[in-house]
């Protein structure tokens, strides 16, 4: 719990202060002058081979990292391209790295924290600190996602050409498609993709998730855990419609690369912020799923769970999208915040009164912390 306790503090720290600094209204305004100045795309379509299993695990899940900002990066390019670019066309950078309606003005930052006097850094409120600060955080999320492939520079999300030094220059990187680079002496830059009705093309976001700042306040688990609930959505939208989606055991890890304690614990915030429901009950001898020649997703074409673990199903509430993210996020955990606290006090009071007794309520899915293993 204490684990619990302190990764939620931390996020409710990290909001407050991007409320004060405004980097969260500030950098939602700039992908809204992208948006109200392009293409206008109601959904960001994403080739869902950035969720398939491949060696060394999914390509997104690979970019659950507790620091930095690749992922968010990597979607935020891709929001940009289908912005600007119409399907089938080519990616090159057209912005700089920092200044106004830069990459780096589409981060919102807390700051830098001085974790000693439990203040943030002078600076970071604004300026040139707080702009150099994001700079930073866009040249490692770079790093990371041209290094996301580890000894296999073939799923590289990203290319990052030398200089005659060696060293990166980071204004001339290249995205590259959602597989990887590609095993080709020519690299896959990326192209933008029309949206395919199979889920084992594509998966779409709505861009209400970027354009009211879930891009920017929802952690990588749960941004991971929300886009394989699309793709069991898109899979099997009646079932989605009807009784909701579920995953689990070793599909869930094999298929997407999700634990169980990251799933149930990325479930249980996106129901707190409203981006999911709880589905209703199945109907006795309803049966699991309706039989499916699908050759990507068997995910759910799988024998009934044993009655001592039944996993919820789910429903994705794309309405919940069009909330400020910062104001509910920032309302949740604080409300999350004040029941752990009162749950430690409790524990507390019970070891210094006497035996200790079971003072924990049947767990509902929000204690465990979130982790990725082998992440």
């Amino acid at each position: 719990m204490a684990d619990a306790r302190a990764t939620n503090e931390r996020r409710v720290r990290r909001l407050e202060q991007m409320k004060t600094n405004g980097s969260a209204g500030a950098a939602s305004g700039t992908l809204k002058a992208f948006w109200h100045g392009g293409r206008r795309p109601a959904h960001i379509v994403v080739r869902s081979a950035l969720l398939k299993p491949v060696e060394g695990g999914p390509l997104l899940t690979r970019l659950v990292l507790p620091r930095g900002v690749a992922l968010r990066f990597y979607l935020l390019a891709l929001f940009e391209a289908q912005c600007r670019l119409a399907v089938g066309g080519q990616w090159e950078n057209v912005l700089p790295l920092s200044g106004p309606g830069s990459w780096s003005d589409m981060i919102a930052s807390d700051g830098a924290y001085d974790g000693k006097s439990g203040t943030y850094m002078r600076g970071t409120r604004g300026g040139r600190a707080a702009e150099d600060l994001r700079l930073r955080q866009v040249q490692g999320a770079l790093r990371t996602l041209e290094e996301v492939g580890g000894e296999r520079p073939d799923q590289a999300l990203v290319e990052i050409p030398r200089g005659s030094r060696g060293q990166r220059l980071y204004p001339s990187f290249r995205l590259l498609q959602e597989s990887g680079r590609g095993s080709h002496q020519s690299p896959d830059i990326y192209t933008v993709p029309a949206d395919h009705w199979h889920p084992s093309k594509t998966v779409t976001i709505p861009a209400a998730f970027f354009l009211n700042g879930w891009v920017q306040v929802l952690s990588p688990s749960e941004v991971a855990t929300w886009l394989a609930l699309r793709v069991l959505s898109k899979w099997a939208p009646d079932k989605h419609q009807q009784s909701g989606v579920f995953l689990y055991g070793d599909a869930r890890k094999e298929q997407f690369g999700l634990q169980r304690d990251a799933w149930e614990d990325g479930c249980q915030r996106l129901l707190d912020f409203g981006l999911i429901r709880f589905a209703r009950p199945m109907k006795d001898g309803e049966p699991a799923v309706p039989p499916t020649p699908n050759d990507w997703l068997m995910v759910l074409d799988q024998p009934e769970p044993r009655a001592r673990y039944e996993p919820h199903r789910y429903q994705v509430i794309d309405e919940g999208l069009d909330q400020d993210a910062v104001k509910v996020c920032h309302r949740e955990l604080t409300l999350r915040q004040h029941a752990l606290d009162r749950r430690a006090a409790e524990v507390q009071r019970q070891q210094i009164g006497g035996p200790q007794q079971d003072v924990w309520p049947q767990w509902d899915g929000g204690e465990p912390e979130m982790r990725f293993e082998g992440v």
